[in-house]
């Protein structure tokens, strides 16, 4: 009789991971915590308006005591694993390059696929572990007919992660365990309670872990202070549809597709963000009708449940992690700059705000397709 495998646990000290932790402790599994330490929560204290208080981010010093804390608990091995260089390398510096340039980035997104998965699974892998299991909201299995495997939305679709994970490869769905796939959130804390966890009633992280109070702007300007650079002047003029100059701002980072407030301009009817151009620095206002668009473009692909896009196929698109999917007809399209494949997916009905910068996810049924970065 073969041993039962390892597996490594993703630890972020949050109730979900804990209950996997305990979940698969019940079954049998040796098992070993990991927890990625990726951002000193204190490294822009003290710059212009960045707050001392760190509480309700994700990853932050107080959730790797509690992954520690949990892991004692359930007995087993528990180990931190500084990743703070990439992660500045792989999802920092590529998020305010992206903002700088008039664009809204998804930083968990590039977390989960430059580290949360390619780094975990290598570490756990260099200790023995066969697979990681994660707190996700997610499903997958191995598909024998299409020799795939896939990756598909979970029962409680109101904590749906799928749309941060299409990013994972074949091989990182093929050694990643969803434990929590079939359950519903309620059910998963009182797993946690009963299981004695002192985090079952810890409260769900809101915050992106390197940017405290969702203040975009302030951290853009306390990084690149502590850079030694200063913020590029992108300062330039607020057009029409039509091309009239009807005000000017100061710098295309302050906006994104689809916002209202801020825009310094009186109007007898609320006018919206609908473009951003960096290279002349204008930015297009407009109407909420005006906001509304049929069509998007994606580069940097990655499929799921196809190995490639080759014709036009019917899919359900999600334009923001909020997004309810909507009917929409997905094809090939041309070449990016780069000589990459892009994909042009057209709805049914317009949608608001299509913002580039953000992750179009396309799904069939509760499969996830693939999905990549609209542009």
């Amino acid at each position: 009789m073969s041993a039962p495998e390892t597996i490594a646990v993703a630890m972020s000290g949050g109730v979900d991971s804990s209950a996997v932790a305990a979940l698969l402790r019940t079954q049998g599994h040796p098992l070993v915590g990991l927890t990625l330490q990726l951002w000193n929560q204190r490294r822009l204290a003290g710059h212009e308006g960045m707050p001392e208080s760190v509480q309700g981010r994700c990853c932050s010093i107080d959730d790797v005591y509690d992954a520690r804390r949990v892991a004692e608990q359930l007995g087993i091995p528990y180990y931190l694993v500084n990743q703070q260089a990439r992660f500045e390398a792989d999802v920092v510096k590529p998020f305010v390059s992206e903002y700088l340039a008039g664009r809204t980035p998804i930083p968990c997104t590039l977390c989960n696929n430059h580290l949360k998965f390619d780094q975990l699974l290598l570490t756990a892998q260099q200790i023995g572990a066969d697979r990681i299991a994660t707190g996700h909201y997610a499903r997958n299995h191995f598909d024998e007919a299409r020799g795939r495997w896939i990756l598909s939305r979970p029962a409680d679709h109101a904590k749906d992660q799928t749309y941060f994970l299409f990013g994972l490869t074949q091989h990182q769905l093929a050694h990643t365990l969803f434990p929590l796939g079939e359950m519903q959130k309620p059910a998963v804390r009182v797993m946690a309670s009963e299981a004695g966890l002192d985090v079952a009633a810890k409260p769900d992280s809101q915050e992106i872990c390197f940017i405290p109070g969702g203040d975009y702007q302030t951290f853009l300007r306390a990084y690149l202070d502590e850079q030694g650079e200063e913020m590029p002047d992108s300062s330039g003029e607020l057009v029409s549809t039509s091309g009239e100059v009807i005000g000017r701002h100061g710098g295309i980072h302050s906006f994104t597709v689809g916002q209202r407030k801020g825009l310094g301009l009186t109007s007898a009817n609320p006018l919206y963000v609908l473009n951003i151009h960096p290279d002349s620095h204008q930015v297009t206002v407009g109407t909420d009708e005006e906001l509304m668009s049929r069509e998007l473009r994606a580069d940097r692909l990655n499929w799921i449940s196809i190995p490639e896009l080759t014709e036009p196929i019917r899919v359900l698109a999600k334009i923001r992690h909020r997004h309810v999917p909507q009917p929409a007809t997905l094809m090939p399209g041309p070449l990016g700059a780069d000589g990459q494949p892009t994909a042009q997916a057209i709805f049914d009905e317009p949608q608001r705000a299509i913002t580039p910068g953000q992750a179009a996810i396309f799904y069939q049924e509760d499969e996830v397709v693939g999905g990549g970065w609209i542009i």
